[in-house]
């Protein structure tokens, strides 16, 4: 008779479907937006705002109706960053950088990168 061999028992591990790590989960609690924001979202858009940093909250447009490419799904766009500190706004370089703050009042609905207008544009925008 041949002897057996213990085995040893390994611990059960989860699947690895259940394995996520903190940077492949999704983000959904919003948060307010600032008390001064002066925009109202234009027509078929919403602004969600998220807790992005300790003291800077992301504020996106959401395009609601969504696009053919992806499943009609909302479509998010970054809108701009708010500094709860120092109660300034900032442009985004991109969805994940925050960049130079920004006069409120040089915004638009759309976004908080400054537009560069010549002076035509600017009387024409600004009448």
């Amino acid at each position: 008779m041949s002897q057996m061999q213990p085995t040893s028992r390994k611990k059960k591990q989860p699947n690895d479907s259940m394995v996520t790590s903190q940077k492949d989960t999704i983000q959904t609690d919003c948060v307010l937006l600032p008390y001064d924001f002066p925009h109202q979202p234009p027509r078929g858009y919403e602004y969600k705002a998220f807790s992005y940093k300790t003291n800077v909250i992301s504020i996106w447009t959401v395009y609601q109706s969504g696009f053919t490419y992806n499943g009609n799904a909302e479509s998010y766009c970054i809108w701009g960053f708010y500094n709860t500190k120092t109660k300034q706004y900032h442009a985004p370089v991109n969805s994940k950088t925050v960049g130079e703050v920004v006069d409120i009042n040089d915004t638009t609905p759309y976004t908080s990168m400054p537009l560069k207008l010549n002076p035509l544009e600017y009387a024409f925008l600004h009448s």
